[in-house]
């Protein structure tokens, strides 16, 4: 699907998602106009989704991170959907993620200090609908984060 040229251009945008086009062509040693088609193709191939900005909650103020782990009561066929929907609206929720197996969701929630999150655990987090089991794991440390893929 991808070739040697949309790979260099994926890795060096990886690397630095700003630069300008005819940089990018330059390190991918081909035209700017040529660059631009690629790029154009591997959005709309769905490849290339966006550029975003990624901001360090943690500098704004929120020293406090935990995964929480739930199991769902199966017995209702909406708990996924309703559970979902309430947990979207959290806005401490930075991610949701969904898995088959003994646990169904977890979620990612951060807060300013342990008070904070404890008041977020009691008003809102224990609030959600459908839950069979909840297991908390406070974030220690972030030893690797990939965002970038081997290309």
């Amino acid at each position: 699907m991808l070739d040697d040229l949309d790979r260099r251009i994926l890795r060096f945008l990886q690397s630095d998602p700003t630069a300008p086009l005819s940089e990018l062509a330059e390190r991918c040693r081909s035209q700017p106009a040529t660059v631009a088609r690629r790029l154009d193709r591997l959005k709309a191939d769905g490849v290339l989704r966006g550029l975003h900005a990624v901001i360090d909650w943690a500098v704004l103020g929120y020293g406090v991170e935990v995964s929480l782990r739930f199991t769902l009561d199966k017995t209702n066929s909406k708990a996924f959907d309703e559970f979902l929907a309430a947990a979207r609206r959290i806005k401490q929720v930075i991610a949701i993620q969904t898995f088959s197996g003994r646990v169904d969701v977890r979620l990612s929630v951060i807060a300013k200090d342990m008070p904070d999150y404890q008041k977020l655990y009691r008003s809102e987090i224990l609030n959600l609908p459908h839950i069979a089991e909840l297991e908390a794991l406070m974030h220690v440390a972030t030893l690797k984060t990939a965002e970038a893929l081997p290309l």
